[in-house]
C-alpha cells in the first residue's frame, strides 16, 4: 500500500480516496431518502383528520435543545477531524466521545418528545400529517442511533490500532456522514417545527 505523505492521513492511499469518492456516491442515495420523506410530509402535512396539527402538538423548548446539541456535536466532530489530522489520538478521541454523548443527549431529547406526542394524542395511526412526521423524525433519530454505534466502533479502533490511513480514513468518513444528518436537521427544524409553529 502506497502512502502519499503530501495528503492528508485520510487521503493518503488511492484506496483511501476511492472509500471517500465511494461515501459521497452513498450520501446522493440519502438525499434522495430525505427527499422523497420531506415531499410525502409537505404533500401530507394539512391531512390532520381528528387528530392534532403541528402548532398543536410542536414546542419550541424542546426543539431548540434538540438543534443546539446537534449542531454543537457537528461543530466538535470538526475539533476532532482536525486533532487527527495534527496527530493528537487523545484530542481526537475526546472530540469523538463529546461528539457521541451530545448526540446520544438530542435522541433522548427526541424520544421524550415523541412520548409527549403520544399523550397528546398524536401517534402513527392518527392521521396522515402524523404519520409522516413520525416517519421523518423517526428516520432521522434511526440514522443518529446508526451514528452513535458506529463512532463508538471507530473510536475503539483508533484506541487499539492508533492512527492509520485506515482509521483515519474510517474516522473522517464517519464525520461526514454525522455533518449529513446535520444538515438534514436543519431542513427538519426549518421545514417542518418552524413552519409548523406559524
Amino acid at each position: 500500500m502506497e502512502i502519499d505523505h503530501s495528503q492528508p492521513l485520510e487521503y493518503s492511499t488511492e484506496q483511501n480516496r476511492l472509500n471517500i469518492l465511494g461515501f459521497w456516491i452513498f450520501l446522493g442515495a440519502e438525499i434522495m431518502l430525505f427527499a422523497t420523506l420531506f415531499a410525502s410530509y409537505f404533500t401530507l402535512v394539512d391531512r390532520t383528520g381528528n387528530g392534532p396539527a403541528g402548532a398543536e402538538i410542536f414546542e419550541i423548548t424542546p426543539v431548540l435543545a434538540e438543534t443546539f446539541l446537534l449542531l454543537t456535536s457537528s461543530f466538535v466532530i470538526g475539533l476532532g477531524i482536525h486533532a487527527m489530522r495534527l496527530g493528537n489520538k487523545k484530542a481526537m478521541l475526546t472530540f469523538f466521545v463529546i461528539t457521541l454523548l451530545l448526540g446520544l443527549g438530542f435522541l433522548g431529547f427526541e424520544i421524550t418528545e415523541f412520548i409527549t406526542y403520544y399523550h397528546e394524542g398524536a401517534t402513527l395511526q392518527t392521521s396522515a400529517f402524523t404519520s409522516m412526521l413520525f416517519t421523518t423524525l423517526g428516520t432521522h433519530g434511526a440514522h443518529v442511533t446508526l451514528g452513535l454505534f458506529w463512532g463508538l466502533f471507530i473510536i475503539l479502533q483508533v484506541k487499539k490500532r492508533g492512527l492509520t490511513p485506515e482509521t483515519a480514513n474510517k474516522s473522517f468518513i464517519f464525520s461526514l456522514y454525522w455533518h449529513f444528518l446535520d444538515i438534514v436537521w436543519i431542513f427538519i427544524f426549518t421545514f417542518i417545527y418552524m413552519k409548523g409553529m406559524t
